[in-house]
Order: structure tokens, then C-alpha cells, then sequence
């Protein structure tokens, strides 16, 4: 069955929305979509498994701990967040759908 990663997304987003696309062994991947929406202030993910994340459309801004500021993402940019590497979102674009393509593998 062939489907299209900008297929049935949310018409409205109060919250993020993560959908697993596929999952075996130790390999899970999510489509990620974001309109606004940010990591709780004072919050941070600290994973078990590495995440490798690639940003489809609209744009983001990612922080990673003891980073002065966040990594401007956009279409098309993407990047290796390893297991317990602390980060959050600091922003995404809130005039359009952000769209994220994440992997999360190992551990």
C-alpha cells in the first residue's frame, strides 16, 4: 500500500499530534506535526534511543541542553539527537503545519 506523509493531516492542532508510520525491532518511525506548539516551558525530552529527525515542512526551532540558543530548522534540514541528549522544542511555526519525519532507534 503505497501513502503519502502529507496525506490526512489534523485540520486543527491544540496539541501536537504523533503517529507511528512504522515500527519493528528496535526501529520506530513517526510523523510529527506541529502548529505553534513547543516543548513546556522548563521541560525537556531525555530519550532512551537515539532520534534522528528530518523537518518536511514549515519551520521549527530546536534547543539542545547547553546550547546557547535554538537550531533553526526548515524544510528539508535534519539531524542525529543521541540517547539522552536533553532538548526541546523551542518553537514552531504557528501559521503553518510544522511536519516532522522522526526515527528513534537502539537502545
Amino acid at each position: 500500500m503505497i501513502m503519502n506523509i502529507f496525506a490526512n493531516l489534523p485540520s486543527a492542532l491544540p496539541d501536537e499530534v504523533v503517529e507511528a508510520l512504522a515500527e519493528a525491532g528496535n526501529v520506530r518511525i513517526e510523523r510529527i506535526v506541529s502548529n505553534g506548539q513547543a516543548t513546556a516551558e522548563g521541560g525537556w525530552y531525555d530519550q532512551e534511543r537515539d532520534e534522528w529527525v528530518l523537518l518536511l515542512s514549515g519551520s521549527a526551532g530546536l534547543l539542545l541542553e547547553g546550547e546557547e540558543g535554538p537550531r533553526l530548522l526548515g524544510p528539508g534540514d535534519y539531524l542525529m539527537i543521541p540517547a539522552h541528549c536533553r532538548h526541546r522544542v523551542a518553537w514552531t511555526d504557528p501559521r503553518e503545519r510544522t511536519v516532522w519525519l522522526a526515527v528513534h532507534m537502539g537502545g
